[in-house]
């Protein structure tokens, strides 16, 4: 696996940095005002005017916008320039239909309003364009960038879009004397050691467990590791060599190091043989301890790489691309090959709007996806490969891309395809098992329709003290994690659920009530018939008394099962049977509301606790107090410091790191 090395510079870095650059520049152009020319209908430009000069201005600034209404394409075509830039095709209602990028904005503006269009769907595209604007770039690459942030951004419609919301994981090794090996997601920091990207959160723990299991490398975080006074659990089950109480040093910590880098950039083979060096040298000196313990390192290796290798026979990075459509869904597959070893798939589900072939799918993934991560050393992809080629050479990146001829390849790009049906099937049982749950719950709750949309609220706190309440949102029968919201719930009185609750829905609702937010379906009260009457007096007030609601009552001990649903109309409250579809999709969703409110109620009771104590030392002020949190991993590492060790901290006199000392070791913890 080819590593991404903050502080180094690597391809992978390189390009990191050379589109930041470009999205500041292009930032820096976008706060220079734009020059606008619109063209309307039949009529032109005004008489003595010249949209070439409003251009030109434009244009030297770096940046160029036209509207066209109308639309008279002749005109506007004769305003466009030929330079690289980015387009946007707009339908009505202001609606962006297309986001395209072009080498020559003129020339690639002009073959849209040809009498022969390429598909039908283009056609029916630009049948509904009502305006176009397009912003010139400096170059293809600003053009690059700017169409993948406006495609991220905008969703338009007639463009192949690949909604992946999360970004791609990484193992690192931190810049520190005894490098901690760490799961890891966003930007990079400067020094610490990367490899990746793995095509999942699956594959990237596997192979740190491996890395635990075979070197023995450390996963605390600075602050535990700092004020260890004995080994943790991982030392005792031979998952760690215990670093943070001297139990190795740090030449040896750092030869454990070096094999692993090894193994994470490929080199299995150099690492098994450095291995069995190392258990022959001990063996000679009659270290058999050692030597059996560096033999069971080499056979849990042998164990995992037997899984993991594909037939290559050599230690390769090679991308196995590969686009199915089954029954109504198109689904692209991502297989990832590092070092020889099959790190996983990573298949995804474009949104397609109207006809498109699987070709055209794979190459819009091929174009999204390695705009912004590196390449690897080969591509084998289940299109052409010449069109591969083109639009890696669209993007200015260069990689070997050959065709599934060879018995080796075909096995890769088979297996790509059979795991992508697979993901297409499990997709499609899925929705069904969904559709089925929300026809039974509309059947249950007597409702005209299954529930589209459906709002569950809840409250947490401890005693009264950190009030906090959530509401999830299922939508399709599927969690929308992205419109979960917390409340923090503050002027009432401590404990008051019913207080609570009805400053949650008001918060919620009178945004919604006010014409601006979703109206759900169904509203879902975890609570009993109290907190149901709360949540109508407050659908009453804001006008939305037809909105249904339903409350959730825990049944006799909190079993699971043994749930009622309130009805606010009069109807005696109703329990379904245990293996109702009905009852398992309002538990889920009821139990998704809890864990989103008692997560974040920990999270503020913890804060404000460890806040409170802290506070009231004199001359302890929020950035000492983060600076202490920070280096002793929580205040139950503050209160175990020495006054020495205070001292070290940033800000931090001997004078205060005595005061904290006292006043922390002093009182009741």
């Amino acid at each position: 696996m080819q590593p991404a090395r903050s502080g180094g510079n690597p391809a992978g870095a390189l390009a990191a940095r050379g589109a930041a650059n470009a999205v500041r520049a292009l930032a820096r152009l976008a706060r220079t005002p734009p020059c606008r020319q619109r063209v309307s209908g039949q009529r032109g430009l005004p008489a003595g005017k010249s949209a070439a000069g409003g251009l030109g201005r434009a244009h030297a600034a770096g940046l160029s916008n036209v509207d066209v209404t109308g639309f008279d394409h002749q005109t506007f075509l004769r305003n466009a320039p030929s330079d690289p830039g980015v387009y946007r095709m707009i339908g009505e209602g202001a609606q962006v239909l297309y986001v395209g990028k072009a080498k020559n904005l003129k020339k690639r503006l002009s073959s849209y309003f040809r009498n022969q269009l390429a598909s039908p769907r283009i056609a029916m595209m630009v049948s509904q364009i009502v305006q176009v604007e397009f912003t010139a770039t400096r170059s293809e690459a600003e053009a690059l960038i700017l169409e993948n942030n406006l495609i991220k951004s905008l969703s338009p419609r007639y463009n192949i879009l690949f909604r992946d919301d999360k970004s791609y994981p990484y193992i690192t090794l931190t810049a520190h004397g005894f490098p901690r090996l760490a799961f890891h997601r966003g930007g990079f920091t400067k020094g610490a050691r990367y490899f990746g990207p793995f095509p999942g959160s699956v594959s990237v723990r596997d192979s740190i467990h491996l890395l635990q299991k075979v070197f023995k490398l450390r996963t605390c975080e600075n602050g535990v590791f700092d004020h260890r006074s004995r080994p943790c659990l991982l030392h005792q089950i031979q998952r760690c060599t215990a670093p943070c109480v001297g139990l190795i040093s740090e030449q040896d910590y750092a030869a454990d190091v070096r094999l692993a880098t090894l193994f994470l950039e490929g080199r299995t083979s150099e690492v098994i043989n450095g291995l069995t060096d190392s258990m022959a040298a001990a063996a000679e000196r009659m270290a058999f301890e050692e030597a059996a313990a560096l033999r069971d390192q080499i056979r849990a290796l042998q164990q995992v790489l037997h899984r993991q290798y594909v037939d290559s026979g050599k230690e390769e990075d090679v991308d196995v691309l590969c686009a199915v459509q089954s029954e109504g869904l198109v689904c692209v597959n991502l297989a990832m090959i590092r070092g020889g070893r099959h790190l996983g798939d990573r298949p995804q589900f474009p949104l397609v709007d109207g006809e498109c072939s699987t070709q055209d799918v794979l190459l819009a993934f091929i174009e999204q996806h390695y705009a912004m991560l590196p390449l690897p050393g080969k591509i084998v992809a289940s299109v052409d490969a010449a069109l591969v080629k083109a639009v890696l050479e669209g993007l200015g990146k260069q990689a070997a891309v050959v065709a599934p001829r060879r018995p080796m390849e075909k096995g890769w790009v088979e297996m790509a395809e059979r795991n992508a049906t697979l993901a297409i099937q499990a997709r499609l049982a899925m929705s069904d098992r969904s559709a089925s749950r929300l026809e039974a719950l509309q059947l249950a709750l007597g409702l005209s329709e299954p529930p589209a949309r459906i709002e569950c609220f809840d409250i947490s706190h401890t005693m009264g003290e950190a009030t906090v309440a959530s509401c999830v949102v299922c939508e399709g029968g599927a969690m929308k994690r992205g419109e979960y919201r917390r409340y923090n719930i503050t002027g009432i009185t401590p404990g008051d659920d019913y207080a609570a609750m009805r400053q949650v829905l008001s918060r919620r609702y009178e945004k919604v009530a006010s014409g601006d937010g979703v109206l759900p379906d169904l509203v879902l009260i975890d609570g009993g018939r109290g907190q149901l009457s709360m949540a109508l007096e407050v659908f009453a007030e804001l006008g939305l008394a037809a909105l249904p609601a339903v409350g959730v009552a825990k049944g006799e001990g909190r079993k699971p099962g043994l749930e009622s649903l309130i009805f606010g109309d009069g109807r005696p409250p109703m329990h379904l049977s245990p293996e109702s579809a009905a009852l398992h999709l309002v538990q889920e969703i009821r139990d998704e509301a809890h864990r989103f409110a008692i997560t974040g109620h920990r999270a503020k009771r913890g804060k404000a606790r460890i806040g409170s104590r802290l506070e009231r030392i004199a001359g302890v002020g929020p950035t000492r107090r983060r600076a202490l949190l920070a280096t002793f991993g929580g205040l139950d590492g503050v209160r175990s410091a020495t006054v020495d060790d205070l001292c070290r901290v940033e800000g931090i006199s001997r004078t205060l790191a005595e005061l904290i000392h006292g006043e922390l070791t002093g009182g009741e913890p």
